[in-house]
Formats: structure tokens, C-alpha cells, sequence
């Protein structure tokens, strides 16, 4: 008992590790699919990300861009050295000039889908210089009798501020052999690939020594959502089985979201089935009713299908007989003084109806006497029908005499049914009877309130799995009085 608890504990432990270990590779394939369109941020927050990251993604700095801003530091730093009056300084105000123009000429941030990081650049630079031509505004700013009119610590300022950044988020990325970008994230996520793949195999021989009836197939797919671990495509949908292992691990409760996605299959499959279902009975039915099968049962032939009796009784019969016993020894007694009331009822209107009745009606005493007389008369009758029927039910000779009646009947009734027009006439009605079931009701099946039904099924369940609680002395009681 004491290894089996420790082994429980164990694979307890192990669950988690592995649920926490799908986790922390989750995150880092999160991580991977939003670097990339994120860059920016990281760049602007967190640099140090991008220098570690940039070369796994296959980023590097553009040439171009970065030659621009390589030239602007130059300009600072001749400034610094010399002033911008200077030759060298006019010099490289000149070359960031030529730049500029081929920057907005050649677009060097379609490469890697940042065209409107250009068109953003572009735009403050002509805010800020009042014209609407960019190539212009850029020639304007980096003239040196521009800087020196607004100043040139403002100006480079403003550059530094509001141009540079934009300039330095562009890049370049490495496209590979196959004609996509270089992604080396595999990589990284080998190690988990593999560690995932190891756990498969395990879980997938345990479960097929467990179950041996199961191939290594069904056996693999026991486990199906770990196989997403494995795929180095549709990283994303890791999600699914980093969730089931949290639940199972206990670290996430995913209850109410399975009891929600359980009612909202049952909640969508559940109208349709209802269709199908009763739909494809009465087809079935109809379907009878036009091979003639209808016309076979009423000839008492035998069947299209041969009919199967399970247990050698007529259950048409032992139903009726059962019946009969039942009103005659539970119902008729019961009802016996309605039965009563409604005959002195009718003895009583005849009475009247009778002249000479009505003129014996007034003398002394004869109503008393009537009223009497209609009791003992309708009590009379009741009483005699009630144990002529009991006789009848009882004696085997008026039984068989009864069941010889019921037979009768039948094959009368039969016989005038199978004539041509009678059954054709009954089986056009029945199959149109059908098909307005199937219009009128079958729709209204499917209407009904699904939420309503799944939810009463949920009480029942709830009510079901609620112990009964039992008191022994009440139930003791209850034998020894029995």
C-alpha cells in the first residue's frame, strides 16, 4: 500500500514537472511568434533582447540605414571638433544630404515590410520644415545655413529625438536557401521537441501494456494532443495540450471551460440528431406502408421480414387480458356510484315522461316512493352488470367465448380492410399522416429549447449521484411491520 502511495506521488510530481516544462516552452514559442512584428518595442525597451535575439531570427543591421546613421554621428562629432562653418562639416552635411535623397528613393524598409516606418520619417521631416516635397525638406534640414539660422544643438536634437529612432528600427534578415527567412528557433526548441517526443513513447508503451487488445496506433493517439509538442509548425497550437497537462497536473482548474465546451457541442449536434433521428423512423415507416408490408401484417402473412417472437406469448392478447382485469376488479369499483347516480339519473327523466306518473305524482307519498325506487333500480342494474362482468372474466367458458368474440371481430374487421380501396385509402392517409408529423412536429423537435433539456439532464445527474441517505432504525421499523 505504501509503494503504491509513493508511486501515485511520483507520477504526481512528474505530471507537473512536465506540465511546467510545457509551459516554460510555450512561453518561449510565444515569445518567437511575436518577436518579429514586437521588434520595435524590444528595441525601444529592452535592447540588450535584441542583441541576443536578433542573430537566432536572422536580423542584422541594414547597410544603408545604417551607413546614414553612422554619418550623422560623424557630423556631430566634426562639428564638435571643428564647427559647422567648416569645410569638413559642410562636407558631410552634403553626403547626409545625397542620403536622404536615396533613401526616399530607394526605400531600404520594403524589405522587411516597414514602408510605412519611411513614410512616418518622411512626414515629420516635412512637418517640420513646412514643404511638401520630402527630398526637399531633407536638403533644406541638412544645409548649413538652415542649422545655423534655428541652431544647430536644436536641431540635431530634434533628429535625435524624432528621426533617428525610426531610422534604427530597420533592418535586414537573412533569407536562407529556401527562398524563406532564416529562423534558427529550432534550435532552441530541439531540446523540448525531443523530451516531449521521449515521454510520448513512454506514455504510449505503457498504455499499450495496459490495454494489449489496442494497436500502437490507437495506443499513440491515447495521448493525441501531445503530439501538437512535436510539430515545428503551428507552434501556436501548443496551447491545447499545455492546457489538458495543467488541468491534470492540478495546476489549473479547467472544470467549468470543459463543462461549457461539452454544452456547447451537445448544443449543436443536439437539434440536428433530433432530425435525423425521427425523421429516418418515419421514413422507415412510410417506407413499410409503400412496400406493402401493411397489407402483409393485415393478411396475417407472413412478413417482408420474418416476425421474431422472443417468448411464445401474444402480447396483443395477454395486454388486453390484463387490461380487462384491471377495470373490471380495480376501476368498475370505483366508479360504481358515478355509474349509480347517472342511471337514477335516466330512471328518474323516464319516470316523468310517464302521464301517469305525473298524475299520481301528487298524491301523498309517491315522491318518496319515486326517488327510492330509482335508487334500488340503478342500484339494481350496477350490481348485476358489475357481477356479470366478473363472472365473465372469471368463467373459462365465457373467457373463450369473449376471445372467440375479440377473434371475430378482428377478422371481420380484416377482411373488410384488405379490400383494394379500403387499404389504399388507409395507407395514402397514414403515409400523408406521417409526412405532416415530419413538417409539423419534427421542426418543433428541433426548435425546442436545447439549453432547457441539457440543463435538466444536469439536474438528473445531480440528483442521481446524491447518496440516500438511510435511517436503520426507520428501515428496521418498516421490515418488522412488514
Amino acid at each position: 500500500m505504501k509503494n503504491i502511495k509513493s508511486s501515485k506521488q511520483q507520477n504526481f510530481w512528474f505530471e507537473r514537472f512536465m506540465a511546467i516544462t510545457a509551459i516554460v516552452n510555450l512561453c518561449l514559442v510565444l515569445f518567437d511568434l511575436s518577436y518579429v512584428p514586437w521588434r520595435d518595442l524590444y528595441l525601444r525597451k529592452l535592447p540588450q533582447i535584441t542583441q541576443i535575439y536578433d542573430p537566432i531570427k536572422g536580423i542584422e543591421p541594414h547597410r544603408d540605414t545604417k551607413n546614414y546613421l553612422e554619418t550623422v554621428d560623424a557630423l556631430e562629432e566634426q562639428v564638435n571638433q571643428t564647427g559647422l562653418q567648416s569645410p569638413q562639416a559642410k562636407g558631410k552635411l552634403i553626403q547626409i544630404s545625397r542620403l536622404s535623397s536615396e533613401m526616399v528613393d530607394s526605400n531600404p524598409f520594403a524589405g522587411v515590410n516597414k514602408s510605412g516606418t519611411l513614410e512616418k520619417i518622411k512626414n515629420r521631416m516635412r512637418d517640420r520644415i513646412g514643404n511638401e516635397s520630402a527630398k526637399q525638406s531633407f536638403a533644406t534640414f541638412w544645409s548649413q545655413s538652415y542649422i545655423s539660422q534655428n541652431g544647430w544643438v536644436q536641431e540635431i536634437n530634434f533628429f535625435n529625438q524624432r528621426i533617428r529612432p525610426l531610422i534604427a528600427t530597420n533592418y535586414y534578415r537573412q533569407i536562407g536557401e529556401s527562398g524563406e527567412f532564416v529562423d534558427d528557433f529550432w534550435m532552441i526548441d530541439l531540446p523540448f521537441v525531443i523530451l516531449f517526443g521521449i515521454e510520448l513513447l513512454g506514455r504510449t508503451f505503457l498504455v499499450k501494456r495496459r490495454r494489449p487488445g489496442l494497436s500502437w496506433f490507437e495506443a499513440l493517439l491515447w495521448r493525441w494532443y501531445d503530439l501538437f509538442l512535436l510539430l515545428p509548425f503551428w507552434r501556436g497550437l501548443r496551447i491545447l495540450p499545455v492546457l489538458v497537462r495543467l488541468d491534470q497536473a492540478q495546476l489549473l482548474d479547467l472544470h467549468p471551460v470543459r463543462k461549457q465546451i461539452h454544452h456547447g457541442i451537445v448544443a449543436n449536434f443536439a437539434e440536428e440528431l433530433t432530425e435525423v433521428v425521427v425523421v429516418r423512423v418515419i421514413n422507415q415507416v412510410q417506407g413499410s406502408i409503400r412496400r406493402g408490408e401493411l397489407t402483409h401484417w393485415l393478411s396475417q402473412q407472413e412478413n417482408l421480414r420474418p416476425y421474431i417472437d422472443i417468448n411464445n406469448v401474444n402480447e396483443v392478447e395477454a395486454i388486453a387480458g390484463l387490461l380487462v382485469k384491471t377495470i373490471v376488479y380495480q376501476v368498475l369499483p370505483e366508479i360504481q356510484p358515478a355509474i349509480v347516480a347517472i342511471l337514477r339519473h335516466n330512471i328518474e327523466t323516464v319516470f316523468h315522461q310517464v302521464p301517469v306518473y305525473r298524475n299520481l305524482q301528487n298524491l301523498p307519498g309517491v315522491g318518496q316512493a319515486k326517488n327510492q325506487l330509482s335508487e334500488q333500480l340503478a342500484t339494481q342494474i350496477t350490481t348485476n352488470l358489475y357481477k356479470t362482468l366478473v363472472s365473465a372474466v372469471e368463467d373459462p367458458v365465457g373467457a373463450k367465448l369473449t376471445s372467440q368474440l375479440v377473434e371475430s371481430f378482428s377478422q371481420a374487421l380484416g377482411t373488410q380492410i384488405k379490400e383494394k380501396h379500403v387499404l389504399s385509402e388507409i395507407q395514402s392517409l397514414l403515409f400523408d399522416f406521417l409526412e405532416e408529423i415530419k413538417i409539423n412536429y419534427v421542426q418543433r423537435l428541433s426548435q425546442e429549447d436545447i439549453d432547457q433539456i441539457i440543463e435538466q439532464t444536469r439536474q438528473l445527474r445531480t440528483k442521481a449521484s446524491v447518496p440516500v441517505v438511510v435511517d436503520k432504525s426507520t428501515a428496521l421499523t418498516k421490515r418488522r411491520q412488514g
